[in-house]
């Protein structure tokens, strides 16, 4: 199991067999804590072959500097079953998760966590900035 693409992002959608992203992101700023990002996705492209095959546990969770998540809905748990057909080297699936009114209490580095099968597979820095008057709410690029 291969995890190709996984990124934070405004928008992501399946589209005839392809996944859309619009905006991938990995800071967000504002000037008052606690930070509140109305709506974001979790877009996420697995590679599977045929030693994939069977039921596997996926866990997603957002986390702060000393591993609390940013709230009671973390972790995200779901089944992830993989069925790949006879005579077939590979395939690949797209999986969208939404999140709507993400809080952060303040500022600092977070992390997005995919685990499968209870071994992480992919970490994702997320920067939560606090900015002044002055910086326009921008984030630093980088």
């Amino acid at each position: 199991m291969d995890l190709q693409v996984a990124t934070l992002c405004d928008f992501a959608a399946e589209y005839q067999g392809k996944m859309v992203i619009s905006g991938t992101f990995d800071a967000l700023a504002a000037k008052a804590t606690p930070i509140v990002h109305p709506q974001c996705s979790l877009a996420m492209r697995f590679c599977f072959t045929p030693e994939d095959d069977g039921n596997h546990d996926l866990q997603i969770s957002i986390i702060d500097e000393d591993g609390k998540a940013v709230n009671e809905k973390m972790p995200i748990k779901g089944a992830m079953p993989v069925q790949i057909p006879d005579n077939v080297a590979f395939m690949t699936r797209h999986l969208i998760v939404g999140f709507q009114g993400l809080t952060f209490p303040r500022a600092g580095v977070y992390s997005v966590d995919i685990l499968v099968d209870d071994e992480l597979i992919q970490r994702l820095p997320l920067r939560i900035i606090k900015v002044e008057d002055n910086q326009q709410g921008q984030p630093p690029q980088g």
